[in-house]
């Protein structure tokens, strides 16, 4: 069985965990530690198998390689070939550099999302579900087809929502410069209406 699937760069930083047993957050930190102190001092021609025993769970080893920057490591039980592991490492790093085109640390910050996709493509309950890449490739541009149609659609509804608020406000605002001005007329007409009413009167008042 695989019990975990790591990608960490050459500080020590993990860039991807994920594991298929219940590990506590702090023995994940603490077998991510384990881990680049054991792969940080080995050469590029050391031996690519690791006893995690002590470390990790009992019986366990670890298969890793180096790609530029990022150590990509899977821990396995008895159960599983050492060999096999090394394939799958490079089937795995084919696969993220064939949706990333030409894929690099930054996408596996970045894009998290999109690289745990992928990971549970290949991987289900500890075991191996697929294996070809090409399926790999078609079945994540799918699930990202699906995320963009639903993004659009959010925010087309967003727009609708915006544009209706817009209209509402410029209704209001019309009405109320309307009734501004028709206050405005009825106090111009009664200032206009009010000498001729105080001429009238005097006219009378004088026998005019």
């Amino acid at each position: 069985m695989i019990l975990s699937v790591m990608v960490i760069n050459n500080f020590g930083r993990p860039r991807l965990l994920k594991f298929f047993t219940e590990v506590s957050e702090p023995d994940q930190q603490r077998i991510v530690r384990k881990l680049y102190s054991e792969v940080s001092g080995k050469s590029e021609a050391a031996c690519s198998f690791l006893d995690a025993s002590t470390w990790f769970a009992p019986g366990v080893r670890v298969v890793y390689r180096q790609y530029a920057t990022l150590y990509f490591a899977v821990a396995i039980d008895g159960n599983e070939n050492e060999l096999g592991v090394l394939d799958l490492i490079q089937m795995l790093v084919e696969s993220l550099d064939s949706y990333f085109k030409n894929v690099c640390e930054l996408d596996l910050i970045f894009k998290i999302d999109q690289v745990h996709w992928l990971v549970d493509e290949i991987f289900v309950g500890g075991m191996m579900a697929e294996t070809s890449t090409q399926q790999i490739i078609e079945a994540l541009q799918a699930q990202s087809g699906l995320v963009r149609e639903e993004s659009d659609f959010t925010a087309a509804s967003l727009q609708a929502l915006h544009d209706s608020g817009l209209h509402g406000a410029a209704s209001s605002a019309a009405r109320g410069a309307a009734s501004r001005v028709e206050a405005a007329a009825a106090q111009t007409m009664a200032q206009a209406a009010s000498p001729r009413a105080l001429l009238s009167s005097l006219s009378s008042k004088l026998g005019m």
